[in-house]
């Protein structure tokens, strides 16, 4: 396996190079292509666009779910490998969070150099990691995930999203099934004692950019708190205290932080329609090379893409899954049409073939009920999310 990478160059044509010579002004998109590439042929991995003053949400899974970080000198290296990071490639880093098994990063760029600089990371941090545990084979479970997202429009509910990872777990009552039910309007208030537990959690956890930004830690000069910081009013110390109230309530209140992705185009972008646009408007080539980014130049999807990927993820053809007795497939893509996709009650009771908006409204609710007490309903739903987002 080897990496290419494609500038988009002013003039809107697309160059593909080995290695990488973008100037500052280049726009880099990310291909992993094998020794055997075809460009009218090879199906192409999700889109990655890099370019001077984007603002990215960057995670890495440990193989298998398994822990990156076993114990606290594991942590503390990662995050001199991140001041490193910021230094050698010009970056801005803004959030972070390192849990068990993943880390979750927020970062601007300053020049189209987002591949080298988290391919520099992993593949330091795998290779120290490996050596000190004496173990060998991969560390991440494949290549990084980033989402372009619309700058300041978004950081401040991306950095809350970040920031609460610490307290999203099941033992604090935010495991993914308590989340769920936080979605589909099922969940009850947490009691004060659990609410104690989270926000002790919250405070007290020391691997986060939270405490530098509400003044409770220390903040080294390679965080960037101040450009979030600055979206709250007032003087250095008030702003503080209100982007801790605005995390924290979260937490009081028992919201569901993950509607932020709602947005969410190709699983790569992030951002309202006007910013996915401007995303568009600099994505040229060819469809066959990258399919991702003639997605993008598509309109928003429909109920037939619903239903395209129910589909492919099932096997089957849509006429009998909508058929069987029992089976939710139907209720899950009203749900994701209405919830995730925008799609209005009207429209969705005229494409799925029900007598009326409140038929599809009883719908969505009955299929909200069935994810907060079925796990396995919100693993099936993920994937077709996943499919949507990236695959089809």
């Amino acid at each position: 396996m080897r990496t290419v990478e494609a500038i988009i160059q002013p003039s809107g044509e697309v160059q593909l190079v080995e290695p990488v010579h973008a100037d500052h002004q280049g726009h880099i998109l990310t291909f992993d292509i094998g020794a055997g590439f075809r460009p009218a042929s090879r199906m192409a991995r999700p889109l990655r666009i890099e370019h001077p003053g984007g603002w990215y949400h960057l995670t890495s899974r440990g193989n298998e779910r398994r822990a990156i970080f076993r114990d606290d000198r594991d942590r503390t290296h990662f995050l001199e490998l991140l001041e490193n990071m910021v230094e050698r490639f010009d970056l801005r880093l803004h959030c972070f969070v390192l849990m068990d098994n993943h880390y979750h990063l927020i970062v601007e760029l300053r020049r189209p150099n987002l591949s080298r600089a988290l391919q520099w990371l992993n593949l330091g941090y795998s290779a120290w990691f490996n050596r000190r545990h004496d173990r060998v084979g991969h560390l991440f479970q494949g290549r990084f995930k980033s989402v372009l997202f619309s700058g300041p429009a978004s950081a401040l509910e991306l950095s809350r999203y970040v920031h609460l990872n610490p307290v999203r777990v099941g033992a604090l009552g935010l495991g993914k099934r308590q989340r769920a039910a936080s979605r589909a309007g099922a969940a009850t208030a947490p009691d004060p004692k659990q609410v104690g537990e989270r926000l002790e959690r919250l405070r007290g956890y020391q691997w986060s950019s939270y405490r530098a930004y509400i003044g409770s830690g220390p903040s080294p000069d390679w965080l960037e708190c101040g450009e979030i910081g600055r979206m709250q009013r007032g003087r250095k110390a008030e702003r503080r205290e209100q982007y801790r109230q605005y995390v924290e309530e979260a937490i009081r209140e028992g919201l569901e932080t993950a509607g932020v992705w709602r947005e969410l185009k190709e699983g790569t972008i992030l951002g309202s329609e006007r910013f996915v646009q401007g995303v568009r408007d600099r994505l040229t080539g060819d469809r066959q090379e990258q399919r991702a980014a003639a997605r993008l130049k598509q309109e928003k999807l429909d109920w037939r893409g619903l239903i395209a990927a129910a589909e492919r993820l099932k096997g089957e053809r849509w006429e009998r899954l909508r058929e069987r007795h029992g089976d939710s497939t139907r209720d899950m893509l009203l749900y994701i049409g209405q919830r995730r996709c925008g799609m209005k009650l009207k429209e969705l009771a005229a494409q799925s073939g029900l007598e009326s908006y409140g038929a599809v409204a009883m719908a969505i609710k009955r299929y909200g009920r069935k994810l907060a007490r079925d796990a396995g309903e919100v693993a099936r739903m993920d994937d077709i999310i996943e499919m949507l987002n990236v695959k089809m």
